[in-house]
């Protein structure tokens, strides 16, 4: 069985706007990335569960929003695994400019 991929990014905007620049970044950040285009994304309350396809592989994940944290775990295939650190660097960075203080 795979491991998850792990990324915990820090904001102090509050669990509602960090939802709202979320949920309206997304889109912009896949079209940003060519490799990547998600393919599905459902929000629960504060839980983005999501799936996205990469060089031709499928995985998926969920985002946990709190009032402090944003907590991302990615399932990947085999295939991506190998290139796991390159995609926790990626979603850590994008996450990040969404929820840069403005």
């Amino acid at each position: 069985m795979t491991k998850p991929v792990l990324v915990t990014i820090p904001h102090s905007l509050g669990r509602e706007e960090a939802i709202r620049r979320l949920k309206s970044g997304l889109g912009s950040a896949s079209a940003s990335l060519p490799v990547l285009k998600i393919d599905e994304e459902t929000w629960t309350d504060n839980r983005l569960a999501f799936r996205f396809t990469a060089l031709g592989q499928t995985a998926e994940g969920t985002a946990d929003v709190e009032d402090d944290s944003v907590r991302i775990e990615v399932l990947l295939p085999w295939f991506l695994q190998k290139v796991a650190e390159v995609v926790q660097s990626t979603i850590k960075s994008r996450a990040q400019i969404l929820l840069e203080k403005k």
